[in-house]
């Protein structure tokens, strides 16, 4: 079963997020990752292998300090177990990261218009359109709540 964990605040979110992302294990996950906000998206993303699990690879790799950031646990839906179809998921210009649980039942309609539009993909799963919508929304709006309605008024699922 899939996990979201966010924080937004005064501390350092690396150790909130890991403790968090250790608590939803229980639940079973085959991937995970971090993202976390500096002055730039610093994302960290792994599938578990038989020579290790992702929490722990996490834990080794992340070194980044940040005061707000997302973490997610993952069963492959879309796409096979790997660390490129692991959450977060970000957009084309490095402005939006995503996690997600559920299924966008749309994803191929809104892969190809995006394809249409350029924008290239480097996962096999669903969510990674919705970084993508909002990136393509946001860069012709400007603003990020009405790319965030026409995003999710284009989801289906």
């Amino acid at each position: 079963m899939c996990g979201i964990i966010g924080y937004l605040g005064i501390e350092l979110c690396r150790v909130i997020l890991l403790s968090g992302l250790e608590q939803l294990q229980n639940r079973g996950y085959d991937s995970a990752g971090i993202s976390l906000l500096t002055n730039k998206i610093n994302i960290k993303k792994y599938a578990s292998t038989k020579s290790g699990n992702a929490i722990s690879k996490l834990k080794e790799n992340i070194e980044v300090n940040s005061n707000n950031g997302i973490a997610h646990t993952r069963w492959a839906t879309h796409g096979k177990k790997n660390d490129i179809n692991s959450h977060p998921h970000i957009s084309y210009d490095g402005k939006i990261s995503v996690v997600h649980n559920g299924i966008i039942e749309n994803y191929m309609v809104l892969k190809k218009f995006l394809k249409g539009e350029g924008i290239e993909f480097k996962s096999e799963t669903d969510t990674e359109v919705i970084p993508h919508l909002i990136a393509y929304h946001l860069q012709e709006t400007g603003d990020i709540i009405t790319s965030l309605k026409k995003t999710f008024y284009m989801l289906e699922g």
